[in-house]
């Protein structure tokens, strides 16, 4: 009997993956644990190893779809064996499962006319929300893969809509929602088309659904990094001996750690019954994987760690996700963000929170600068802090409290 390749559990809260690349094809040879397929969760590639050895006699699941764990991927055997039937076949985009939508209970102003369309699959988790929130998925505008609805686009609808209703009474509606969606863009001879990869879709869902959740606020604040540079000119030499390399993250990150053990209601995200401060603080680090996009991973227990423990750890994350070597647990459970966005010569951005996240700190390029120093003229390197926040959380004195410990530890580092 053919044995079933399935999807399985690749960590905590992981209940879909999407299938990136078949590293066999129906009818190769495989062996027990060789790789066997590619796939990726939030943002992370792991290979799936073949459960036996074998021939590859069926594959349900196409690259680029998606497959719920505990989803049939492939089946492996004697060449020649007869494969099951298959009654749930996984999730693939040339036969896409449909599922009877909700329809919204309530009269809505702004109403679009109702139009019938193959809405595609659509995952448990997402029709449950739907039904919650009383949503008629043929009126959400998928952003997944091949336009796919996600719970993200789903949240997203239950906002606006929850906006249009609460001013619909007092304010005449000028135009319709069809005209708030985004232009539909024609080609023309000479452009050039480059398609989504699967992480710059789950970079837009997760952006546009942040800035759709929370009402970001900036502030910036310049710290003077002189005894900082000082420190790690003193001490880099000492870290190489045991194998780290001593980078300005591994400061910004204890800053990060004092800042937030000071002003914990930072370390938190926000609910419907109250702010849940967060007693873990795990420390996201925004790593660019170049051309390909972003991902961040997560220092947990940051408080916990010593410089060199610190600087230890940054450099394995950062190693690890450029190598595509990070595991699903390593990107899951942070409860801020540093992004440094200095590297490529920025001096102070705007960046965007990593929900559910309080807030996320950029750091900017270091450049030396003439300041004011006790009524003297003096050149320092400054650097730009660019705090932005949820406002639902934090207001702008505390937010300026917490970004001012952050600065205050960068500027006395002993």
């Amino acid at each position: 009997m053919a044995t079933k390749v399935l999807v399985p559990l690749l960590g905590e809260g992981v209940e879909e993956v999407t299938v990136t690349k078949w590293l066999k094809k129906e009818g190769d040879s495989v062996n027990e644990l060789e790789p066997l397929l590619e796939v990726n969760t939030d943002k992370v590639d792991t290979e799936i190893p073949a459960p036996v050895s074998g021939t590859v006699l069926k594959i349900l699941a196409e690259e680029g779809s998606p497959a719920k764990v505990g989803a049939i991927l492939a089946f492996i055997g004697k060449p020649g064996e007869n494969v099951e039937r298959v009654s749930s076949p996984p999730i693939s985009n040339s036969s896409p499962a449909v599922v009877e939508t909700p329809v919204v209970k309530e009269s809505m102003a702004f109403e679009t006319p109702h139009v019938t369309r193959d809405i595609g699959f659509i995952s448990p988790v997402v029709a449950k929300i739907a039904a919650e929130h009383g949503v008629d998925l043929q009126q959400v505008q998928g952003t997944g893969l091949n336009g796919r609805i996600t719970k993200n686009d789903v949240l997203a609808f239950v906002e606006i809509r929850k906006s249009k209703v609460t001013t619909a009474s007092t304010i005449t509606p000028i135009f319709q929602p069809s005209n708030l969606q985004p232009a539909t863009v024609k080609p023309i001879e000479g452009d050039q088309l480059i398609k989504h990869t699967t992480i710059r879709r789950q970079i837009a869902e997760h952006m546009v659904m942040s800035k759709h959740t929370s009402p970001h606020v900036l502030t910036v604040m310049e710290a003077d990094m002189s005894r900082v540079v000082k420190h790690r000119s003193a001490n880099k030499d000492v870290f190489a001996r045991d194998g780290v390399n001593l980078t300005f993250t591994a400061y910004f990150m204890t800053a990060i750690v004092a800042g937030l053990k000071a002003y914990p209601n930072v370390n938190s995200s926000w609910t419907d019954e109250g702010v849940l401060v967060h007693k873990a603080i795990n420390i996201g680090m925004a790593t660019s994987l170049g051309e390909e996009g972003l991902i961040v991973p997560v220092i947990k227990g940051a408080d916990n760690l010593s410089l060199l423990a610190m600087a230890r750890t940054v450099n394995d994350l950062a190693n690890r996700a450029r190598s595509r070597k990070l595991q699903p647990d390593d990107v899951k459970g942070g409860t801020f963000t540093l992004t440094n966005h200095g590297i490529s010569g920025s001096l102070f951005a705007f960046p965007v929170i990593n929900q559910p996240q309080c807030g996320i700190l950029g750091v900017g390029a270091m450049q030396k600068r003439v300041v004011v120093v006790d009524d003297a003229i003096a050149i320092r390197p400054m650097v730009y802090l660019s705090f932005v926040f949820d406002h639902r959380i934090l207001d702008g004195a505390s937010a300026d409290w917490f970004l001012m410990k952050v600065k205050e530890t960068l500027e006395n580092w002993n």
